[in-house]
């Protein structure tokens, strides 16, 4: 009987890297090169179904509730760095995108025997993390990691929306879930090794579902980090930028407004525009639930 990894993609022998073993080095990462060169173009055929998985995803903060990433092994990493990178590139609080591994935080430097094969933890990691005002997002590069299909399962019974990233056609993650997104990338030059091809488009999905959203969200102001966190020197000086770069104020005018606004780069900005100190400031934020480019759209009408 043919197993069911060969009727996978992801699981497929790549011809062109047979002998692998022989390859030069240069030979080597040519064809890495020239493999990767596949990931954009099947990301691009998704973009539908990445469009209606960020809408929901709006859908769901604006109504107050949290995203969740879930996955085992590379898939869920990605998860994990992407959620991670939100707070300080957004602004919003660590708990709104979350990621969530099979194995839990241990397994994101060491790999966890079994992790991934029990339904029986995704229920419970969903039972442990997920409000009935969430979503939920399963990321499994096959498609049918039983611990990503045991959190839809839980997901759905909970009731919130669901949405999967795949890497094969007509995955059975695509089947339970409300929302589907597949990423068909082929064979990896390494057999099996997903977390080549298969990780970068998903890595590159999740950059779009996590950026999009905020965008939408009124985190993003032009195409400035206008909510970024002033938590390092690197950082500080961005905030700087960003205040400079819409006001027209001195490098030092920016760094005496930033302080008042104790580093939030929209507070001072608005103090500078509005004439008004950061008390006042914020409650023109307040008015707007925080949504900055709302508060500049009704300041350009006027």
């Amino acid at each position: 009987m043919t197993d069911v990894n060969d009727r996978l993609n992801t699981e497929m022998s790549n011809k062109k890297s047979e002998r692998l073993h022989n390859f030069s080095t240069l030979e080597i990462i040519e064809l890495m090169n020239e493999e990767d060169h596949v990931v954009p173009a099947v990301v691009k055929r998704a973009l539908p179904q990445i469009e209606k998985v960020i809408d929901q995803a709006v859908e769901v903060v604006k109504n107050g509730g949290k995203l969740f990433y879930f996955g085992a092994g590379t898939s869920g990493r990605l998860g994990v760095l992407d959620a991670s990178e939100c707070p300080p590139t957004f602004g919003v609080p660590e708990d709104l995108v979350n990621g969530i591994i099979a194995g839990g935080d241990h397994a994101l430097r060491y790999a966890i025997e079994g992790a991934e094969d029990s339904e029986e933890a995704g229920v419970a990691d969903v039972g442990k993390h997920v409000s009935l005002n969430d979503m939920v997002i399963g990321i499994a590069s096959s498609g049918r990691t039983p611990y990503v299909l045991g959190v839809i399962d839980a997901a759905k019974k909970l009731g919130v929306p669901t949405a999967g990233i795949s890497c094969n056609h007509n995955a059975e993650l695509s089947k339970v879930v409300d929302l589907p997104i597949e990423l068909p990338v082929g064979a990896e030059v390494i057999t099996g090794s997903t977390r080549l091809k298969a990780g970068t488009a998903q890595k590159m999905v999740l950059n779009m579902i996590s950026s999009a959203s905020m965008i939408k969200l009124g985190k993003v102001y032009n195409n400035l980090m206008i909510n970024v966190q002033a938590s390092n020197k690197k950082l500080r000086k961005r905030t700087l930028s960003i205040i400079q770069e819409i006001t027209g104020v001195s490098e030092a005018e920016a760094l005496r407004y930033s302080e008042q606004a104790q580093g939030d780069a929209r507070v001072a900005i608005l103090m500078v525009l509005l004439n008004a100190d950061a008390e006042k400031a914020k409650e023109f934020l307040e008015e707007k639930s925080g949504n900055f480019a709302e508060v500049m759209n009704d300041l350009e009408k006027k």
